[in-house]
């Protein structure tokens, strides 16, 4: 990504943090009590709005408390970045391969689901030696959320059903599926009655990175190799090729000679398989137990994370490293400043909406000469 294409979505998330910030300000009883003085109510508006912005930055990067006694110590809460980011590559990962291909790939949340009960199953179910059973647990994910995403794709090329219905109907069977599956003997932990599976065996799960006293795995560089896959797979292989020319015009590359519904079909099975792969992370790296509520919105947060990523690898890597810390940090910004835990929604929110309107932000800061990037269009990514 060239930095020129780097000033929107930077100008962008300033814009969010500065509208943020006045909105943490204004919202705080203490602030608005001194709406008689106007001169000191904006000294404590800033001083709020640094105060919830200190915790944020405590609760997903460093936070000197915890680095006391021990210096690497206070890195705990960049860890807790990682664990959230890495589900959030490989699921915006997902969303923005089908972006380029012209798909809308909504279901996301449904592939998390299908891929976190294949790594689980085979987690719990089997004894196999490490490593290989990581791996076996890792293929269930990429085979059961692959056809449950290609199942998309072939429906779309042979019925013309759109993917946005499917996909989203989709999500409401994986959701249901896994409710009723994690009442049945095979999937209910012994003892339990809770909807509760069994833990995954210690040699299934993801190695830590630095240590047992934090959580980042190896999930992370599983969620970097994948991204690193899907920019060659788009940029230097003759699918990705396929891929883009389908995403830019469907009956251009059909007179071309390209197969239509084959592309179609293939690039939803990688997405499933992708998405897939976040639900193994999440399950092999962290939960380690399936719930019904192991997707968590990291399907629908996907979504959010590919628009911010421009559908390109790269910036979906950064724009989940983002919104991981965001995830990450807001408790501790709740819990230090009593600010709602909502408001990290709000620029969340934010910084999409800013992303999304790419005019209101060359008009703000007088922007002529700036190369916007990628926009979405309904035949997926221009430019």
């Amino acid at each position: 990504m060239k930095l020129a294409k780097l000033k929107l979505p930077a100008l962008s998330f300033f814009m969010a943090l500065f509208v943020s910030g006045l909105l943490v300000a204004f919202s705080d009883s203490k602030v608005l009590a001194l709406k008689g003085n106007p001169i000191e109510m904006l000294g404590k508006g800033f001083s709020t709005a640094g105060s919830a912005y200190w915790a944020l930055f405590r609760g997903s990067i460093f936070d000197p408390q915890l680095a006391e006694g021990n210096f690497w110590g206070g890195f705990y809460p960049f860890s807790e970045t990682l664990v959230t980011a890495s589900p959030l590559i490989l699921t915006g990962l997902s969303v923005a391969l089908a972006f380029r291909a012209g798909l809308f790939n909504i279901g996301a949340q449904g592939q998390f689901i299908a891929g976190a009960i294949g790594a689980s199953w085979i987690g719990f179910t089997f004894d196999m030696p490490i490593v290989i059973h990581t791996l076996a647990a890792m293929a269930a994910a990429i085979v059961f959320a692959g056809l449950y995403g290609g199942f998309v794709g072939f429906l779309k090329a042979r019925t013309g059903a759109h993917e946005v219905i499917v996909t989203i109907m989709l999500n409401y069977v994986a959701a249901y599926f896994l409710l009723w599956l994690l009442g049945t003997t095979a999937f209910l932990r012994p003892g339990r009655q809770d909807p509760l599976a069994p833990e995954v065996q210690q040699s299934a799960r993801l190695p830590h990175l630095f240590g047992s006293e934090f959580r980042a795995n190896l999930g992370f560089f599983v969620a970097l190799l994948a991204a690193a896959a899907v920019w060659w797979l788009l940029n230097r292989s003759t699918w990705g090729f396929r891929f883009r020319a389908v995403g830019a015009n469907a009956s251009a590359s059909k007179t071309a000679g390209i197969s239509v519904s084959r592309v179609t079909t293939t690039v939803m099975f990688v997405a499933g398989a992708l998405a897939g792969l976040g639900g193994a992370v999440q399950v092999l790296g962290s939960e380690y137990a399936m719930t019904a509520g192991i997707g968590g919105s990291f399907g629908f947060d996907a979504i959010t994370v590919a628009l911010l990523g421009r559908g390109t690898p790269i910036g979906t890597v950064f724009a989940a490293l983002l919104f991981g810390a965001l995830r990450a940090g807001g408790l501790t910004m709740q819990a230090s400043t009593e600010t709602p835990l909502d408001l990290v929604l709000v620029i969340q929110a934010l910084v999409v909406l800013f992303i999304a309107a790419p005019a209101l932000i060359k008009a703000i800061f007088r922007l002529k000469n700036i190369d916007g990037g990628q926009t979405m269009t309904s035949k997926g990514w221009n430019g």
